[in-house]
């Protein structure tokens, strides 16, 4: 079959479109054909070598949705999600030790059928297109656990969920505005800001402009939760920002380490700065649900044929997208 792998060599690591073996199948999994499969920050970070566990010749890709062919007779026909998480083990509070995501350093969804555990399967939800659907897994469940275990975001609160061209904080927004928050938004594009101000948010910063803060300040006053990507620095300005006793979520650090933390703008406010990543498969399951009741739909930023996926993860790196990068296999 065909399928997208990552060669390791050394410290020297690259991308290949090539054919490698089919999947055999095995008791309790269900063989499924991949339709669609989107691309997600993390494979771009595996393919230059900046992400643990790499193996040469693993097939990448976390998301995807597909019908199963093979396996289980209950599961035969159907247009199915598959859930990332591999372990994350008994406390739905963290992942445990074991834990790993699918497409590293198990094979992924980037390939023309992959076997499935079955508890991994979840019905594709009736209104989504398989592009759609493909979009997902890994992103909305992140945004879902961030924004609801996390924050706890409620009705009419004020959040603010930085970096919107990513797909976590775009199914952040949306998930905040489902539920009746009060959402803002921040980028370093002025184009980003205006689409997102367009579908719901109520206003946009572009932390690229030194007074960003003073303005949000000005505008919101404070914000009952802050939902971030970037982490550094920009964790002060969003203790300058947050409500006594809110919560600034962070689940990533594309920006690097924070020096100097306020400490005491932190403990003073009663603020709590809380991490987060992925969810549980209880979580998962209740994010298709949210979604499906909410009728949510993605941002799809590009759909590409499968035969272009090693280019299209190349061009994520610029990070010029605007929403999810999406491979269509058939």
């Amino acid at each position: 079959m065909k399928a997208i792998v990552v060669r390791a060599n050394g410290q020297k690591y690259q991308l290949e479109f090539s054919e490698v073996s089919d999947p055999v199948l095995k008791p309790g999994h269900c063989l499924v054909r991949i339709k669609a499969a989107a691309l997600n920050r993390r494979d771009y970070w595996i393919s230059v070598g900046k992400y643990p566990g790499i193996k040469d010749g693993v097939v990448l890709g976390s998301d995807g949705c597909g019908e199963v062919i093979a396996g289980e007779p209950a599961w035969m026909g159907k247009t199915v999600l598959i859930n990332p998480n591999i372990n994350w083990g008994d406390n739905p509070e963290h992942q445990s030790s074991q834990y790993s995501i699918l497409g590293t350093p198990e094979n992924g969804t980037f390939a023309e059928y992959l076997m499935v555990p079955t508890d991994r399967l979840i019905e594709k939800p009736y209104y989504l297109s398989d592009t759609e659907a493909a979009a997902f897994p890994l992103a909305a469940l992140t945004a879902y656990r961030a924004v609801f275990r996390k924050a706890n975001v409620q009705r009419n609160q004020k959040v603010l969920v930085t970096g919107v061209g990513g797909g976590v904080s775009q199914f952040a927004c949306a998930f905040a505005l489902a539920v009746g928050a009060e959402v803002y938004v921040t980028s370093s594009s002025d184009d980003k800001l205006t689409r997102m101000m367009r579908m719901g948010a109520s206003g946009g910063f572009n932390y690229t402009d030194a007074g960003w803060v003073k303005e949000a300040g000005g505008k919101v006053n404070k914000f009952d939760a802050i939902i971030d990507s970037a982490g550094g620095n920009a964790i002060n300005d969003y203790l300058r920002l947050i409500q006594p006793g809110g919560r600034i979520v962070v689940y990533g650090s594309t920006t690097g380490k924070t020096e100097g933390l306020d400490l005491f703008r932190l403990f003073w406010s009663q603020a709590s700065i809380v991490g987060s990543t992925m969810g549980n498969d209880e979580e998962f399951a209740s994010m298709v649900d949210f979604i499906t009741s909410h009728q949510i739909k993605p941002i799809v930023d590009s759909v590409h044929p499968f035969a272009e996926g090693v280019e299209a993860i190349r061009q994520t790196g610029s990070s010029s997208q605007f929403g999810k990068v999406v491979l269509e296999m058939i």
